[in-house]
């Protein structure tokens, strides 16, 4: 898979999305937010590229597992790039405009059908909260901090990021992070459920990858169906596609990865699983 990235030469006012693998490793792919001179703040050029990554990862038949990172070390992503909002936000056809792009690539992210993990460390605020809401499961080193400060602002948050903040860590403490606006520590983000796990900064990246790589030793389609499966449950009773769901669970036991994975645990010995 090449790199995908912004029309924008590397280091930019607007800033770049890059795919990357590490050498020799075709299951797992790290997905990184470079906008170092505004601590990752993802500008509209970013979002569009977000989209085009997605579209590049959902085409990918090798890869297993994606980890979601901010560039650096000093943030995950710090939100949006208010420097922007004079000329691209400005009023509500503006706002429309920019939520069609934002919310978009977020829901592409949000759609992928592997496991996306997202690597948090510094500032994860607003926008960047947002994307973290969209991956699967959320690691955070101990100097995170976390916040969505849409009320100092002014603006509207979108319904499907508050959606997934309630599906989170629920209702009531979701309406706590949006009428404060205050920043939580790592370990409160642990607390209220925001995040699964936090360790010390210098072993972040090491034990997410870790992860990752036994994520991607599994099962595709198993995972496949877990993922559309808790999708579904999540969604209101009348809007669920149980068909969708059962033949999602069908695709695994007909698959040469079943096959492979009741002789491997007979042989006594590691599957290869194929996605198939």
């Amino acid at each position: 898979m090449k790199n995908v990235k912004s029309q924008e030469a590397p280091g930019s006012a607007q800033g770049r999305v890059l795919l990357e693998r590490e050498p020799g490793e075709r299951r797992v792919a790290t997905l990184s937010f470079d906008h170092a001179a505004r601590r990752n703040a993802v500008s509209v050029a970013m979002w569009r590229d977000l989209g085009a990554v997605c579209a590049e990862v959902a085409r990918d038949p090798e890869l297993r597992c994606l980890i979601v990172r901010g560039a650096g070390d000093e943030a995950f992503v710090s939100g949006a790039d208010i420097s922007e909002f004079g000329s691209v936000r400005s009023g509500a056809d503006d706002e429309r405009a920019y939520e069609q792009t934002s919310g978009g690539a977020m829901a592409a992210l949000a759609a992928l059908e592997i496991p996306v993990l997202a690597l948090i460390h510094g500032f994860c605020i607003g926008g960047g909260a947002a994307i973290a809401l969209a991956c699967d499961l959320r690691y955070a080193a101990e100097d995170a901090v976390f916040a969505i400060p849409a009320a100092r602002l002014g603006l509207g948050y979108s319904q499907a990021g508050i959606e997934r903040l309630v599906q989170l860590v629920g209702g009531a403490r979701a309406k706590e992070i949006f009428f404060t606006a205050r920043r939580y520590t790592a370990e409160e983000a642990l607390r209220i459920g925001f995040v699964e796990a936090v360790h010390p900064k210098h072993e972040l990246d090491a034990t997410v990858r870790e992860i990752a790589a036994r994520i991607a030793a599994n099962a595709p389609l198993t995972l496949r169906a877990v993922k559309r499966a808790v999708r579904e449950s999540q969604r209101d009773p009348a809007r669920r596609d149980p068909a969708a769901m059962q033949a999602a669970i069908d695709a695994c036991f007909a698959s040469d990865d079943y096959s492979e994975g009741v002789r491997a645990f007979l042989e006594k010995r590691t599957p290869r699983f194929r996605g198939r």
